[in-house]
């Protein structure tokens, strides 16, 4: 496939808020790779991955464990809450600073998509009600289990997991951290009224089912700056057996409440035409980036439209940088984009990883 962004593109013109300051708006999505160690730490093999991708100008990375309980759904997926991981960051950040680029580490928090096979795995939820699903560990797929409904006294420590682990991500020197509320996660559990039963503060009405979201946006924004944290959300999505039926009045809840914070910006996952994000976009009051879809290949012409019309500041692409690493520079060129393949996507190694070449040593 080839596809040729014009000088014009709007895809090429200059993104800037917050501390994000990127020549193109073609920024590379968060991507659950599996090649952190067993214990959640980076590897050089991942510093090489995002070394070769700072041309994204912004990199969100994978899903990284806030804490040593918040993992447990995949094997080796990174943290970001000891000392070790956070070396290995810093590693991270140095290398795509080198090349140019910008990244901000995502944090999450799995909750009930967890598995106590898995390293970490506690699984816990805003109320005891089973994902339908499997997990993949060392004793192969296995159904997912019933987790245990949260204390609301073990809340205000998962607020702080997110605080702390954004604070390690600043002195790791990376640019910021994306705060994980979408695709079915803890966050999102809270989210929905078909994972959130509960009937203390943080379950029944839209703003009450918000508000752990809202407290841990606050917290991460006391604790590192607004300007250094974005927020991903995922509406109506049913990723790991989500079904909610109330999606638009608690993400607008959501939004509300965050409206006067000068995030750097709010990225969903959303099909450009879901309606529902026609409802939500006039809620947001900072820059917006869009991911239009989950497992599939970006239209690159749909994405200039969705920036030129305003629907979108940016947009989040992911396949396309797997297996392009220089992908913006391709598309400028009009050069050949390469297939990633899907068989690596979560193997060992730097098969499918690390050894896609950029046009300069493919040319070579």
């Amino acid at each position: 496939m080839t596809y040729t962004l014009n000088d014009d593109s709007p895809l090429l013109k200059p993104f800037d808020s917050g501390v994000i300051h990127t020549p193109h708006r073609v920024f590379m999505a968060p991507l659950t790779r599996l090649r952190a160690e067993s214990d959640g730490t980076p590897t050089d093999l991942q510093t090489e991955y995002y070394r070769q991708r700072a041309g994204a100008g912004l990199i969100i990375t994978e899903a990284t464990q806030s804490s040593a309980s918040a993992g447990g759904a995949y094997m080796n997926t990174p943290g970001i809450h000891n000392d070790a991981q956070q070396a290995k960051w810093a590693e991270i950040a140095e290398a795509v600073h080198n090349e140019g680029g910008q990244i901000f580490v995502q944090t999450w928090h799995v909750g009930r998509v967890a598995h106590p096979d898995l390293p970490g795995g506690d699984p816990v939820a805003p109320s005891a009600i089973a994902a339908d699903g499997k997990a993949h560990g060392p004793n192969g797929s296995v159904p997912l289990v019933t987790p245990r409904a949260l204390e609301t006294s073990e809340i205000p420590g998962i607020v702080d997991a997110f605080r702390t682990s954004a604070r390690r991500a600043i002195d790791a020197g990376l640019d910021g951290v994306e705060i994980h509320g979408a695709n079915g996660y803890l966050l999102h559990q809270f989210l929905g009224d078909d994972t959130n039963q509960r009937t203390d503060e943080y379950g029944g009405s839209p703003a009450n089912r918000a508000r752990i979201v809202i407290e841990i946006v606050k917290a991460v924004v006391d604790e590192i700056g607004a300007d250094k944290v974005g927020i991903r959300l995922s509406p109506g999505h049913k990723a790991n057996g989500m079904n909610e039926s109330d999606t638009v009045p608690v993400h607008q809840e959501l939004l509300r409440a965050i409206a006067d914070i000068p995030l750097a910006y709010v990225h969903f996952l959303i099909e450009p035409t879901d309606p529902v994000l026609a409802t939500l976009r006039p809620e947001i009051t900072v820059p917006f980036l869009l991911n239009t879809g989950f497992a599939i290949e970006s239209d690159f012409a749909q994405l200039e439209k969705l920036v030129a019309d305003g629907t979108a500041d940016a947009v989040i692409v992911g396949r396309w940088y797997i297996s392009n690493p220089d992908l913006v520079e391709r598309l400028k060129k009009g050069a050949e984009l390469t297939e990633p393949n899907q068989a690596t996507f979560y193997a060992p190694g730097a098969e499918g990883y690390t050894d896609y070449p950029s046009l300069e040593t493919q040319n070579a």
